[in-house]
């Protein structure tokens, strides 16, 4: 069979059966090296490189100016403190009207959303560290859910993940001038003060809720190729 025509018979049989369908004819042995090879390796439908390419274009959407703020879905609040979560802002959410009022944080959220978008940039080489050490133990759970191997890269490298990125948040958010902000807002209102803010608690912050954008993007990523196959596969499949 000619070059092309086995690319139309691989791609004609994806469609026909779906990645997880695919993964079922294959021996058990074959199941983990043709579907979930690594990112850098190539080769079979690769889940590595499906990841690879769903956190690239994730990261590239995210890294657009005011992506994270534009999206009400992932956008960053105010920093959380102590124990009290949500996205509005945990123990700030009840000072945000008063602070609105006085028209002391009028900007400063879409500064702390505009540096996790710069993180977000400089991110690619965590991510596909994170992919490429990825054993897959669990393939054939990953292979059925829709968005299994967003799921299985958070289970698995949420908290190195979180590491890395910490440091690209502090740096985003130190040139965003946001700790600067911060410590002029303490300075001049009482409620600033009392929510007991410090640079490491707005880092982690960012850092939690940009993640939770982040893995949000990458699983829609995922579940669009998995839904279109065809259209995502592209270099996987030898074209």
């Amino acid at each position: 069979m000619s070059t092309s025509n086995t690319i139309i018979a691989r791609r004609s049989f994806i469609a026909g059966l779906g990645v997880a369908g695919a993964a079922a004819l294959l021996p058990a042995g074959a199941q983990a090296q043709s579907i979930f090879g690594r990112r850098s390796g190539g080769g079979g439908l690769g889940l590595g490189s499906i990841l690879g390419n769903a956190t690239d274009k994730a990261l590239d959407k995210l890294a657009q100016p005011g992506a994270f703020y534009d999206d009400e879905s992932v956008r960053i609040g105010l920093p959380i403190v102590g124990n009290l979560g949500g996205r509005s802002g945990g123990l700030l959410g009840s000072l945000m009207s008063a602070g609105n009022r006085l028209g002391v944080l009028g900007g400063i959220t879409r500064e702390i959303n505009d540096a996790a978008g710069v993180a977000a940039g400089e991110a690619k080489p965590i991510f596909r560290e994170a992919i490429d050490d990825l054993s897959f133990d669990d393939a054939p759970g990953i292979v059925r859910e829709e968005d299994g191997g967003t799921q299985y890269l958070r289970q698995s490298s949420n908290d190195r993940l979180h590491s890395r990125l910490q440091p690209l948040v502090d740096g985003a958010l130190e040139r965003a001038g946001v700790y600067r902000t911060f410590e002029g807002l303490a300075n001049e209102h009482s409620f600033i003060r009392e929510a007991g803010l410090s640079r490491e608690s707005i880092n982690r912050s960012v850092t939690d809720q940009g993640l939770d954008g982040i893995f949000s993007y990458i699983g829609a990523e995922e579940r669009q190729f998995r839904d279109n196959p065809l259209g995502g596969l592209g270099n996987l499949l030898g074209n």
